[in-house]
């Protein structure tokens, strides 16, 4: 399959943690409106995304790409760092 065949989902979130090797922790937070109340309701969800150099940062800004299950809890893959934390 070539590479422009292929359909990759991509999210931006934030580390939130960055503790272990070679893995980072990201929080995805999205607004979807409530079914019955049409009030938007914020939701999150904590992601293991794999970081080959050790290059990010808690508080950075990333944008990570599904790919194939690296290990048992990690299926996604750091593209890059959009926002540095202060």
């Amino acid at each position: 399959m070539s590479e422009q065949m292929k359909a990759t989902r991509s999210i931006t979130g934030r580390v939130i943690s960055n503790k272990m090797d070679k893995t980072i922790t990201v929080m995805v937070e999205r607004r979807q409106p409530h079914p019955v109340y049409k009030k938007y309701v914020r939701s999150s969800s904590k992601l293991h995304a794999h970081d080959e150099n050790n290059e990010c940062r808690e508080g950075d800004m990333v944008i990570i790409e599904q790919s194939r299950p690296l290990s048992k809890t990690k299926a996604w893959r750091l593209v890059k760092v959009v926002g540095r934390a202060d």
